[in-house]
């Protein structure tokens, strides 16, 4: 960078202290002024008042104010309870979301140390010269001299149109998307341990029954056997026998599987190896009973408590603050810039080749400048305007899936509420038929050892007991698993985070080691921060 000598610099400006004081001001002021683009406004989107409930339906759920923060104890399983408490501590995919969050500040921070002098620098040389002797020299200056400075060069791109204010407003708009983000997976992450839990309770239920069934066809091809070989039926009635009772024998190895591939699914999702958390899952194998009526809410709760529609407002919100930021370059840019430091040179001692210092930091060394500047992107042949409406047309992209995560969160809450009230009524009709289809087989097996019917009677009334006890399990199940789906689709299980910190000991530990964080990694808990908070002024930086 050239330096300027100071008798160079036109005396006009006695104090440049002063000077600088009074640009510096008018900076300050000038990045007050109005801001270009639009100003955010929260879309409004229709919700109902009611959920779709009949008067039947009103039996087994609710419309009141319930707390969804612990959901899952509502199943009274105590080995459910620890897994989502493990889940929530040793998560992977839940950790990347915490350490997106602390990502997200740091942004922020970028985005506000924008809006001060953004290129600074300190500067300091010190150089030894020779002049050609065959050049030039008509001054006849001594061709040896030493030359040095030091000082400081700063330049400021005032904020007249509000784009760095933008930037620091879409910055604090995707840092609450950020945590809402965390949020969403947290809710995807109860639900989704709860959910595998129930599959492998309700696979277990299955095994048993297959078992069961298993022994009661194996006593039935006994005797068939016995039978056959007394010459008193045919061997059609033994292999028909022995056709039930290995097709069904078939089917535990697959429930087995099932148990075993559930199990390691439970493990990935609290961070572990296959095998490590086989322990916690002792208990009794049999699916977790519903309480008999549950509470849902008003949809206009939906609104403040899934964490999926803040995060598509959030993402909106910061979308808003990008029309602004690039429309602001529609227009002129004002900077200041300036100069100022100290500059002196000697003449050198050729035979000892030590410069002298002389008096470089005396007031008659100091130099300065400084002034505003004008530039003006005009020849940009439309780029700008169009990077303006790319901005605006994913603004209201945004909009539009706002709208459409409303609207499908509604359906997944009226899908899984129909969907548990109708099972039950399905699981009461299931047993009535199982506890038949009990007494069906008995009396057939019994009629069948006293000549009364034939064998086939026995195979259907067998394997139609075998199909209906495994369909009954099912449907218990299933009936567990639409109550899990309905308060995930409510929005439940974030709240645990409340409080605590998003990122583990662990990693916050780590991270310290390498890098100074500051005051960004903190135990407190997230908190949003309404960007409407930080529209005007400037804010102050993380130094």
């Amino acid at each position: 960078m050239k330096r300027v000598h100071p008798r160079q610099i036109s005396l006009a400006y006695k104090k440049p202290a002063t000077a600088m004081f009074i640009m510096v001001a008018l900076g300050i002021f000038m990045s007050g002024c109005a801001m270009v683009g639009p100003d955010y406004v929260q879309p409004t989107v229709k919700v109902a008042d009611q959920w779709l409930l009949t008067d039947k339906d009103k039996k087994g759920v609710v419309s009141e104010d319930v707390d969804l923060s612990i959901w899952w104890t509502v199943f009274n399983d105590s080995v459910l309870n620890t897994l989502i408490d493990s889940a929530y501590q040793q998560n992977l995919n839940l950790q990347i979301a915490g350490l997106r969050i602390l990502e997200a500040r740091a942004q922020l921070g970028i985005a506000v140390g924008s809006q001060y002098p953004q290129n600074q620098q300190a500067f300091g040389s010190a150089t030894v010269n020779q002049l050609s002797k065959n050049g030039p020299n008509l001054a006849k200056a001594d061709p040896y001299y030493g030359a040095y400075d030091v000082g400081f060069d700063a330049a400021w791109e005032l904020d007249v149109w509000g784009k760095f204010r933008r930037g620091v407003q879409a910055g604090v708009a995707n840092l609450d998307a950020t945590i809402a983000q965390y949020d969403d997976i947290l809710v995807s992450l109860t639900a989704e341990v709860a959910r595998t839990y129930l599959i492998l309770r309700t696979t277990q239920e299955r095994l048993a029954v297959a078992k069961e069934n298993a022994i009661l066809q194996k006593r039935s091809f006994d005797i068939a056997q016995v039978r056959y070989k007394g010459g008193a039926v045919s061997e059609l009635d033994a292999v028909q026998a022995k056709a039930l009772f290995r097709s069904t024998e078939a089917s535990i190895p697959l429930f087995e599987a099932g148990i075993r591939q559930a199990n390691n699914s439970l493990a990935i999702l609290l961070g572990k190896m296959p095998g490590e958390i086989d322990s916690l899952l002792n208990g009794e194998q049999v699916i977790p009973a519903v309480p008999p009526e549950v509470a849902v809410g008003i949809p206009a709760e939906l609104m403040r408590r899934r964490p999926d529609i803040r995060l598509a407002e959030r993402r909106l919100a910061a979308q808003s603050a990008q029309i602004g930021f690039a429309k602001a370059d529609l227009y002129p840019h004002f900077s200041l810039f300036g100069t100022i430091g100290w500059g002196t040179s000697s003449g050198v001692d050729s035979r000892s080749n030590n410069a002298q210092f002389g008096d470089l930091l005396s007031a008659k060394s100091l130099f300065f400048t400084a002034g505003p500047s004008l530039s003006w992107n005009i020849l940009n042949y439309g780029r700008i305007t169009n990077k303006v409406r790319v901005e605006d047309a994913r603004f209201q992209q945004l909009a539009v899936n706002y709208e459409n995560t409303v609207i499908r969160a509604a359906r997944e809450v009226e899908d899984a509420i129909a969907g548990f009230l109708n099972l039950q009524l399905s699981v009461a009709s299931l047993t009535d038929a199982v506890n038949a289809s009990k007494r069906s087989a008995a009396i057939s097996l019994i009629q069948y050892q006293e000549g009364i019917v034939d064998y086939q009677r026995v195979i259907d009334s067998q394997r139609f007991l075998s199909q209906q006890q495994d369909t009954l399990v099912s449907a218990s199940g299933d009936v567990d698993l639409n109550l899990v789906a309905m308060y995930k689709a409510l929005g439940g299980g974030w709240q645990i985070r409340n409080g605590k910190p998003v990122v583990s000991e662990n990693n916050r530990t780590e991270m310290m080691k390498r890098t100074n964080w500051g005051d960004l990694i903190s135990k407190d808990q997230p908190s949003y921060t309404p960007s409407k908070g930080m529209n005007n002024g400037l804010n102050k930086p993380d130094w």
